[in-house]
């Protein structure tokens, strides 16, 4: 898929103060989500967007449109 993300989410919600345990405990995003974050999958628009305010950044901070992988 031509959407690649720009950043690991994962680390930038650690650094952030939100590690997995933190995040499974308060329920802000579900373990699929993890899973998917992890293996570098897409996530919804509505977990693109929890996580951009939880990072207090915008959906282009996180994702960019890469020409090499729309051309495969």
């Amino acid at each position: 898929m031509p959407i690649v993300y720009k950043t690991d989410i994962l680390s930038a919600l650690k650094e952030a103060g939100y590690n997995t345990n933190r995040i499974r405990k308060e329920r802000l995003l579900s373990e699929g989500v993890l899973q998917s974050l992890r293996g570098q999958k897409y996530i919804s628009m509505e977990n693109l967007a929890r996580v951009c305010s939880l990072l207090d950044c915008q959906p282009g901070d996180l994702i960019a449109f890469s020409r090499e992988e729309a051309a495969k």
